[in-house]
Protein backbone atom coordinates (compact mmCIF):
# COMPACT_ATOMS: atom_id res chain seq x y z
CA UNK A 1 0.00 0.00 0.00
CA UNK A 2 3.22 2.27 0.84
CA UNK A 3 5.11 1.32 -2.11
CA UNK A 4 1.63 2.44 -4.91
CA UNK A 5 0.76 5.75 -2.44
CA UNK A 6 4.84 6.33 -3.38
CA UNK A 7 4.86 5.65 -6.95
CA UNK A 8 1.16 7.54 -7.17
CA UNK A 9 3.12 10.65 -5.78
CA UNK A 10 6.13 10.00 -7.83
CA UNK A 11 4.09 10.15 -10.86
CA UNK A 12 2.28 13.38 -9.78
CA UNK A 13 5.80 14.95 -9.44
CA UNK A 14 6.58 13.53 -12.71
CA UNK A 15 3.58 15.09 -14.35
CA UNK A 16 4.55 18.68 -12.24
CA UNK A 17 7.89 18.74 -13.26
CA UNK A 18 7.00 18.02 -17.06
CA UNK A 19 4.29 20.73 -17.01
CA UNK A 20 6.83 23.25 -15.48
CA UNK A 21 9.65 22.69 -18.41
CA UNK A 22 6.06 23.15 -20.94
CA UNK A 23 5.44 26.40 -19.19
CA UNK A 24 9.06 28.07 -19.30
CA UNK A 25 9.62 26.39 -22.62
CA UNK A 26 6.65 28.84 -23.47
CA UNK A 27 7.92 32.09 -21.55
CA UNK A 28 11.39 31.57 -22.98
CA UNK A 29 9.60 31.60 -26.73
CA UNK A 30 6.83 34.01 -25.80
CA UNK A 31 7.81 36.52 -28.85
CA UNK A 32 7.74 33.37 -30.84
CA UNK A 33 4.30 32.27 -29.65
CA UNK A 34 2.80 35.38 -30.34
CA UNK A 35 3.80 35.68 -34.25
CA UNK A 36 2.37 32.67 -34.42
CA UNK A 37 -0.96 33.29 -32.71
CA UNK A 38 -2.34 35.51 -35.35
CA UNK A 39 -2.23 32.37 -37.80
CA UNK A 40 -3.78 30.55 -35.60
CA UNK A 41 -6.28 32.78 -35.40
CA UNK A 42 -6.90 33.33 -38.83
CA UNK A 43 -7.48 29.13 -38.85
CA UNK A 44 -9.58 29.50 -36.04
CA UNK A 45 -11.74 32.36 -37.31
CA UNK A 46 -11.37 31.36 -41.27
CA UNK A 47 -11.07 27.48 -41.45
CA UNK A 48 -13.03 26.18 -38.03
CA UNK A 49 -15.77 27.90 -37.11
CA UNK A 50 -17.33 27.94 -40.48
CA UNK A 51 -17.42 24.56 -40.50
CA UNK A 52 -20.61 24.57 -38.27
CA UNK A 53 -22.50 25.72 -41.14
CA UNK A 54 -21.79 22.26 -42.53
CA UNK A 55 -24.92 21.51 -40.32
CA UNK A 56 -27.40 22.66 -43.20
CA UNK A 57 -26.75 19.88 -45.29
CA UNK A 58 -28.71 18.25 -42.85
CA UNK A 59 -31.67 20.66 -42.25
CA UNK A 60 -34.46 22.62 -44.58
CA UNK A 61 -32.41 25.46 -44.40
CA UNK A 62 -33.97 28.83 -44.49
CA UNK A 63 -32.66 32.33 -44.30
CA UNK A 64 -35.56 33.41 -41.99
CA UNK A 65 -35.21 30.58 -39.55
CA UNK A 66 -31.55 30.45 -39.72
CA UNK A 67 -29.41 27.48 -38.67
CA UNK A 68 -30.69 26.31 -34.49
CA UNK A 69 -34.38 26.71 -36.11
CA UNK A 70 -34.10 25.03 -38.97
CA UNK A 71 -35.52 21.66 -38.86
CA UNK A 72 -33.52 18.34 -39.37
CA UNK A 73 -34.15 16.38 -43.09
CA UNK A 74 -31.22 14.13 -42.72
CA UNK A 75 -29.55 12.92 -45.47
CA UNK A 76 -32.32 14.33 -47.64
CA UNK A 77 -30.37 16.29 -49.56
CA UNK A 78 -27.53 13.95 -49.87
CA UNK A 79 -29.55 12.08 -51.87
CA UNK A 80 -31.11 14.64 -53.93
CA UNK A 81 -27.33 15.21 -55.02
CA UNK A 82 -27.13 11.63 -55.69
CA UNK A 83 -29.88 11.47 -58.25
CA UNK A 84 -28.51 14.52 -60.01
CA UNK A 85 -27.23 14.41 -64.00
CA UNK A 86 -25.41 17.68 -63.50
CA UNK A 87 -23.57 16.07 -60.23
CA UNK A 88 -21.53 13.31 -62.15
CA UNK A 89 -21.31 15.67 -65.53
CA UNK A 90 -19.80 18.19 -62.98
CA UNK A 91 -17.33 15.41 -61.14
CA UNK A 92 -16.63 13.77 -64.35
CA UNK A 93 -15.01 17.22 -65.46
CA UNK A 94 -13.48 18.24 -61.96
CA UNK A 95 -11.33 14.82 -61.91
CA UNK A 96 -10.28 14.86 -65.00
CA UNK A 97 -9.17 18.72 -65.61
CA UNK A 98 -7.67 18.28 -62.31
CA UNK A 99 -6.19 15.15 -63.23
CA UNK A 100 -4.16 16.46 -66.40
CA UNK A 101 -3.89 19.70 -64.41
CA UNK A 102 -2.06 17.91 -61.51
CA UNK A 103 0.71 16.11 -63.55
CA UNK A 104 1.86 18.68 -65.25
CA UNK A 105 1.29 21.70 -62.76
CA UNK A 106 3.45 19.08 -60.23
CA UNK A 107 6.14 17.91 -62.65
CA UNK A 108 6.59 20.94 -64.31
CA UNK A 109 7.93 23.45 -61.42
CA UNK A 110 10.37 20.24 -60.22
CA UNK A 111 11.68 20.18 -63.92
CA UNK A 112 11.80 24.02 -63.88
CA UNK A 113 13.36 24.27 -61.08
CA UNK A 114 16.03 21.70 -61.47
CA UNK A 115 16.97 23.33 -64.95
CA UNK A 116 17.15 26.54 -63.40
CA UNK A 117 19.76 25.44 -60.74
CA UNK A 118 21.89 24.08 -64.10
CA UNK A 119 22.24 27.45 -65.31
CA UNK A 120 25.64 28.76 -64.52
CA UNK A 121 24.99 32.39 -65.74
CA UNK A 122 23.74 34.19 -62.57
CA UNK A 123 22.55 37.30 -64.19
CA UNK A 124 20.75 35.35 -66.94
CA UNK A 125 19.49 32.79 -63.60
CA UNK A 126 17.63 35.66 -61.57
CA UNK A 127 16.34 36.72 -65.03
CA UNK A 128 14.66 34.03 -65.78
CA UNK A 129 13.97 33.30 -62.37
CA UNK A 130 12.07 36.64 -61.95
CA UNK A 131 10.35 36.53 -65.02
CA UNK A 132 8.71 33.33 -64.32
CA UNK A 133 7.57 34.54 -60.97
CA UNK A 134 5.68 37.24 -62.34
CA UNK A 135 2.55 35.97 -63.96
CA UNK A 136 1.31 34.46 -60.69
CA UNK A 137 0.92 38.46 -59.12
CA UNK A 138 -1.63 38.82 -62.44
CA UNK A 139 -5.58 38.37 -61.30
CA UNK A 140 -6.92 35.53 -62.97
CA UNK A 141 -9.61 38.17 -64.55
CA UNK A 142 -6.54 39.52 -66.05
CA UNK A 143 -5.09 36.53 -67.00
CA UNK A 144 -8.31 35.00 -68.95
CA UNK A 145 -8.81 38.39 -70.87
CA UNK A 146 -5.04 37.98 -72.00
CA UNK A 147 -5.77 34.32 -73.42
CA UNK A 148 -8.89 35.36 -74.59
CA UNK A 149 -7.30 37.88 -76.76
CA UNK A 150 -4.71 35.64 -77.50
CA UNK A 151 -6.87 32.46 -78.49
CA UNK A 152 -9.86 34.37 -80.56
CA UNK A 153 -9.63 33.49 -84.45
CA UNK A 154 -8.09 36.47 -85.39
CA UNK A 155 -5.68 36.72 -82.51
CA UNK A 156 -1.54 36.06 -81.98
CA UNK A 157 -1.92 32.21 -81.40
CA UNK A 158 -4.50 31.21 -84.75
CA UNK A 159 -2.14 34.06 -86.54
CA UNK A 160 1.04 32.42 -85.63
CA UNK A 161 -0.47 28.70 -86.44
CA UNK A 162 -2.00 30.05 -90.27
CA UNK A 163 1.56 31.67 -91.28
CA UNK A 164 3.33 28.40 -90.59
CA UNK A 165 0.90 26.05 -92.25
CA UNK A 166 -0.20 24.05 -89.04
CA UNK A 167 -3.72 24.95 -89.77
CA UNK A 168 -5.63 25.90 -93.35
CA UNK A 169 -8.58 28.11 -91.01
CA UNK A 170 -8.84 29.94 -87.32
CA UNK A 171 -9.56 27.80 -84.52
CA UNK A 172 -12.68 28.57 -82.24
CA UNK A 173 -9.93 27.32 -79.41
CA UNK A 174 -12.55 28.70 -76.70
CA UNK A 175 -15.75 26.82 -78.65
CA UNK A 176 -14.08 23.66 -78.81
CA UNK A 177 -14.58 21.16 -75.50
CA UNK A 178 -12.48 18.87 -76.20
CA UNK A 179 -9.70 21.44 -75.57
CA UNK A 180 -10.53 22.94 -72.88
CA UNK A 181 -8.72 21.01 -70.05
CA UNK A 182 -5.64 21.22 -72.10
CA UNK A 183 -5.85 24.95 -72.54
CA UNK A 184 -6.79 25.20 -68.49
CA UNK A 185 -3.55 23.47 -68.06
CA UNK A 186 -1.09 25.48 -70.88
CA UNK A 187 -2.27 28.65 -68.87
CA UNK A 188 -1.65 27.02 -65.25
CA UNK A 189 1.60 26.11 -66.00
CA UNK A 190 2.28 29.51 -67.83
CA UNK A 191 0.64 31.49 -64.88
CA UNK A 192 2.24 29.03 -61.73
CA UNK A 193 5.17 27.33 -62.77
CA UNK A 194 7.72 29.94 -61.33
CA UNK A 195 6.02 30.44 -58.50
CA UNK A 196 5.58 26.81 -57.81
CA UNK A 197 9.31 26.24 -58.45
CA UNK A 198 10.50 28.54 -55.30
CA UNK A 199 10.43 26.13 -52.43
CA UNK A 200 12.07 23.12 -55.13
CA UNK A 201 14.79 26.27 -55.81
CA UNK A 202 15.27 26.59 -52.27
CA UNK A 203 15.48 22.73 -51.31
CA UNK A 204 18.17 22.45 -53.89
CA UNK A 205 19.91 25.74 -52.19
CA UNK A 206 20.34 23.68 -49.21
CA UNK A 207 22.42 20.76 -51.28
CA UNK A 208 25.63 20.71 -50.44
CA UNK A 209 28.09 21.97 -53.06
CA UNK A 210 31.01 19.38 -52.04
CA UNK A 211 28.28 16.44 -53.20
CA UNK A 212 28.60 17.57 -56.78
CA UNK A 213 32.21 18.55 -56.48
CA UNK A 214 32.67 14.58 -55.74
CA UNK A 215 30.32 13.75 -57.89
CA UNK A 216 32.67 15.42 -61.00
CA UNK A 217 35.55 14.41 -59.66
CA UNK A 218 34.14 11.04 -60.18
CA UNK A 219 33.44 12.23 -63.65
CA UNK A 220 29.67 11.96 -63.32
CA UNK A 221 27.66 13.39 -66.02
CA UNK A 222 25.26 16.41 -65.02
CA UNK A 223 22.54 14.08 -65.67
CA UNK A 224 23.81 11.89 -63.26
CA UNK A 225 24.43 14.00 -60.77
CA UNK A 226 20.39 15.30 -61.11
CA UNK A 227 19.35 11.48 -61.15
CA UNK A 228 21.77 10.37 -57.71
CA UNK A 229 21.89 13.96 -55.95
CA UNK A 230 19.69 16.71 -57.05
CA UNK A 231 16.71 14.34 -57.15
CA UNK A 232 17.21 11.96 -53.53
CA UNK A 233 17.84 15.09 -52.02
CA UNK A 234 14.69 17.20 -52.73
CA UNK A 235 12.32 13.75 -52.31
CA UNK A 236 11.44 14.78 -48.97
CA UNK A 237 10.12 17.67 -50.33
CA UNK A 238 8.54 16.57 -53.55
CA UNK A 239 6.57 13.52 -51.17
CA UNK A 240 5.49 16.15 -48.85
CA UNK A 241 3.90 18.85 -51.49
CA UNK A 242 2.37 15.65 -53.89
CA UNK A 243 0.31 14.61 -50.29
CA UNK A 244 -0.45 18.02 -49.70
CA UNK A 245 -1.25 18.91 -53.37
CA UNK A 246 -3.24 15.41 -53.92
CA UNK A 247 -5.86 17.34 -51.20
CA UNK A 248 -6.33 19.71 -53.65
CA UNK A 249 -7.19 18.23 -56.57
CA UNK A 250 -11.19 18.46 -56.68
CA UNK A 251 -9.99 22.08 -57.27
CA UNK A 252 -7.47 22.20 -59.70
CA UNK A 253 -4.48 20.60 -58.15
CA UNK A 254 -1.48 22.72 -57.16
CA UNK A 255 -2.97 25.95 -58.47
CA UNK A 256 -6.40 25.23 -57.70
CA UNK A 257 -7.83 27.46 -60.60
CA UNK A 258 -11.20 25.30 -61.50
CA UNK A 259 -13.82 27.85 -60.58
CA UNK A 260 -11.91 30.67 -61.73
CA UNK A 261 -11.02 29.26 -65.68
CA UNK A 262 -14.43 27.69 -65.64
CA UNK A 263 -16.16 30.52 -64.72
CA UNK A 264 -14.30 32.94 -66.87
CA UNK A 265 -13.66 30.74 -69.80
CA UNK A 266 -16.50 28.61 -69.71
CA UNK A 267 -19.47 29.12 -71.96
CA UNK A 268 -22.15 27.57 -74.27
CA UNK A 269 -20.11 25.56 -76.51
CA UNK A 270 -17.57 24.10 -74.22
CA UNK A 271 -20.13 23.39 -71.40
CA UNK A 272 -19.27 19.89 -71.51
CA UNK A 273 -15.71 20.28 -70.31
CA UNK A 274 -15.76 23.49 -68.63
CA UNK A 275 -18.38 23.03 -65.95
CA UNK A 276 -16.89 21.66 -63.15
CA UNK A 277 -18.53 20.83 -59.09
CA UNK A 278 -17.29 24.38 -58.17
CA UNK A 279 -19.48 26.00 -60.63
CA UNK A 280 -21.95 23.61 -59.62
CA UNK A 281 -22.16 24.65 -56.44
CA UNK A 282 -22.25 28.37 -57.22
CA UNK A 283 -24.99 27.95 -59.27
CA UNK A 284 -27.02 26.14 -57.02
CA UNK A 285 -26.36 27.86 -53.58
CA UNK A 286 -26.43 31.18 -54.97
CA UNK A 287 -28.11 31.81 -58.43
CA UNK A 288 -30.87 28.69 -57.38
CA UNK A 289 -30.90 29.65 -53.26
CA UNK A 290 -30.72 25.73 -52.81
CA UNK A 291 -28.18 26.51 -49.53
CA UNK A 292 -28.66 22.99 -48.11
CA UNK A 293 -28.18 20.81 -51.40
CA UNK A 294 -25.06 23.07 -52.52
CA UNK A 295 -23.83 22.54 -48.53
CA UNK A 296 -24.40 18.48 -49.27
CA UNK A 297 -22.26 18.45 -52.44
CA UNK A 298 -19.55 20.69 -50.50
CA UNK A 299 -19.20 18.23 -47.75
CA UNK A 300 -19.13 15.13 -50.11
CA UNK A 301 -16.10 17.03 -51.91
CA UNK A 302 -14.61 17.73 -48.39
CA UNK A 303 -14.61 13.78 -47.22
CA UNK A 304 -13.59 12.38 -51.08
CA UNK A 305 -10.59 15.13 -50.23
CA UNK A 306 -10.13 13.84 -46.87
CA UNK A 307 -9.60 10.34 -48.80
CA UNK A 308 -7.20 10.96 -51.07
CA UNK A 309 -4.98 12.68 -48.47
CA UNK A 310 -5.04 9.55 -45.82
CA UNK A 311 -4.77 7.60 -49.20
CA UNK A 312 -1.66 9.37 -50.29
CA UNK A 313 -0.29 9.64 -47.27
CA UNK A 314 -0.56 6.12 -46.98
CA UNK A 315 0.67 5.02 -50.51
CA UNK A 316 3.91 7.38 -49.51
CA UNK A 317 4.38 5.23 -46.29
CA UNK A 318 4.44 2.09 -47.83
CA UNK A 319 6.22 2.90 -50.97
CA UNK A 320 8.73 5.57 -50.17
CA UNK A 321 8.56 5.64 -46.17
CA UNK A 322 8.00 8.76 -45.96
CA UNK A 323 4.75 10.34 -44.78
CA UNK A 324 3.49 13.94 -43.25
CA UNK A 325 0.97 11.90 -40.14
Amino acid sequence: MIRLIGQKNSNINTIKQYGNRQLNKFRKQLSLQLMVLPGILFLIIFCYVPMFGNVIAFKDYSITDGILNSPWAGFKYFSQVFSDDDFYLTMRNTIGMSSVKFVFTFIIPVIFAIMLNEIPFLKFKKFVQTGSYLPHFLSYVVVATIWMVFLDPKGLVNTILLNTGIIKSPVEFLAESRLFWWIGTFIDCWKETGWNAIIYIAAIAGISPELYEAAITDGASRIKRIMHITLPSISNTVIVLLILNIGNLLNGGPVGSNFDQSYLLGNVFNRDTSYVVQNYIVNIGLNQMRYSFSTAVSCILSVISLILVIAANYGSKKVANRSIF
